[in-house]
C-alpha cells in the first residue's frame, strides 16, 4: 500500500505475468479436463455416461475363428446378454439379439481406440469418452462419428463361432 494515498500499489511486471501464466494455465486445464470428460460427475474420462462393466469371456481362437461357449451359465446364454469377449487375435464385443442371433464387434472404439468395457442393455458404452454404440455398432452419440467393424458370426449347438 502506498503510505500516502492508501490505495494499493500497481503491480511489478514480475508480479503480474506470474499472476496471468497462473490464470491462462487453470483456463487451459479446465478446458483438457472438460474436454476428455475430466469435468463430468459421472468419474473421470467418462464424458457423462457411465455403464456397468461387460463380463469377460476368453475366447479360444482356431482355423480363423474365435470360439466361445453359450451355454444358460454364460452371459451369452440369454437374449440381451454381451460380454467382452478376449482372445489373442483382438477383444470382441458379442451380444444376443435373438435365439439364435448375435452380435460381435471389434471392442476398440473408432474415436480414440480405448477398448470398450461397459454396457447397459442395448448399449456398448467406451469408458474413455463416453461413446455409445448399438449393438450392431452404430454410433447412437459421440465424440466416435464411425461405426465399429463386425464380424460374422455362426452358432453351432452351444458354442459361437467368430470370424475373423
Amino acid at each position: 500500500m502506498s503510505d500516502e494515498t492508501n490505495r494499493p500499489c500497481p503491480p511489478t511486471r514480475r508480479e503480474f505475468c506470474v499472476s496471468a501464466c497462473h490464470a491462462a494455465t487453470a483456463v487451459a486445464l479446465g478446458s483438457v479436463l472438460q474436454s476428455c470428460g475430466g469435468g463430468s460427475s459421472a468419474g473421470p474420462g467418462s464424458g457423462g455416461a457411465t455403464a456397468p462393466p461387460l463380463t469377460v469371456v476368453n475366447g479360444a481362437v482356431a482355423g480363423g475363428a474365435v470360439t466361445v461357449g453359450v451355454e444358460g451359465g454364460s452371459p451369452l446364454g440369454a437374449v440381451g446378454g454381451a460380454a467382452l469377449v478376449r482372445s489373442t487375435v483382438g477383444d470382441f464385443l458379442v451380444a444376443r439379439t435373438a435365439q439364435d442371433s448375435f452380435t460381435a464387434l471389434t471392442a476398440i472404439c473408432t474415436h480414440e481406440a480405448c477398448t470398450i468395457t461397459g454396457f447397459r442393455s442395448p448399449t456398448y458404452v467406451c469408458p474413455c469418452h463416453g461413446s455409445q454404440y448399438n449393438t450392431a455398432g452404430q454410433v447412437l452419440s459421440g465424440p466416435a462419428t464411425r461405426s465399429l467393424r463386425t464380424f460374422p458370426t455362426q452358432l453351432t449347438g452351444t458354442t459361437l463361432a467368430i470370424t475373423v
